[in-house]
């Protein structure tokens, strides 16, 4: 077994919990712009418009559509099944979410505790592929900053997970190597197959309990779970 030194956690989904919180927001952004007044069902327009942003940060991370694009083009394709085909509604209703998504605060269970237990013990970093000042806003209002050293973003990096430049790039930013580190995140391709480029162990926090085939060095269903190993 390795002695670690250096913890690096994803954000979105593993800490903070992104659906959550992005569907509260998005909740707020249709009371915004009146949304329901044209018949616009809450629930579903969040179902589909989660839907169009796995599609199209899947596309992010290979480098096939530019960060601005991604923005807006997640909600021109979730208000075109609705029959709204207002590319300025779509373009404020963005800004909007961007505006309001970062200043949500829910973690998952145990957050708080595990990173102070952690951070007694290790040096702790991030490891994000989100924007870099909505991440930065999402960590301080979640109060959740002070436990990292480092927060590594993919515009910081010029990479993105599971490249592994970014990697990389993180392990020159903080002193670590793939030796002394350990990465934890809630994806397979860009978490867990990002750390396994590089050799470095990793633990997928799998919340849901998602069935799959992925050999992984841990495997969690819950935050507190770190204690047993870490």
């Amino acid at each position: 077994m390795r002695q670690y030194a250096h913890v690096f956690f994803d954000l979105d989904e593993t800490l903070w919990d992104f659906k959550r919180n992005s569907v509260e927001t998005l909740e707020e952004v249709l009371k915004l712009y009146k949304l329901e007044s044209k018949g616009v069902n809450t629930s579903l327009f969040s179902e589909r418009y989660h839907y169009h942003n796995s599609v199209y940060w899947g596309l992010f991370r290979k480098g096939m559509i530019a960060r601005e694009e991604l923005r807006i083009i997640r909600f021109t394709s979730t208000l075109k099944e609705f029959e709204l085909t207002d590319n300025e509604l779509a373009i404020r209703m963005s800004e909007s979410y961007l505006t309001l998504l970062p200043t949500k605060t829910k973690l998952y269970d145990d957050a708080h505790e595990i990173l102070s237990y952690l951070q007694a013990k290790y040096s702790l970093h991030i490891i994000t592929n989100g924007f870099e000042e909505v991440q930065i806003m999402k960590l301080r209002n979640s109060g959740i900053t002070a436990y990292f050293k480092y927060v590594i973003s993919s515009e910081m990096a010029g990479s993105q997970k599971p490249n592994r430049e970014i990697f990389k790039y993180a392990f020159n930013k903080t002193n670590a190597s793939v030796l002394d580190s350990i990465f934890i995140g809630d994806s397979i391709e860009a978490d867990i197959q990002g750390a396994k480029s590089v050799g470095m162990d990793h633990v997928l926090f799998n919340p849901d309990r998602i069935q799959h085939l992925e050999q992984v060095t841990y495997e969690i269903n819950a935050l507190k779970e770190l204690k047993t190993f870490l």
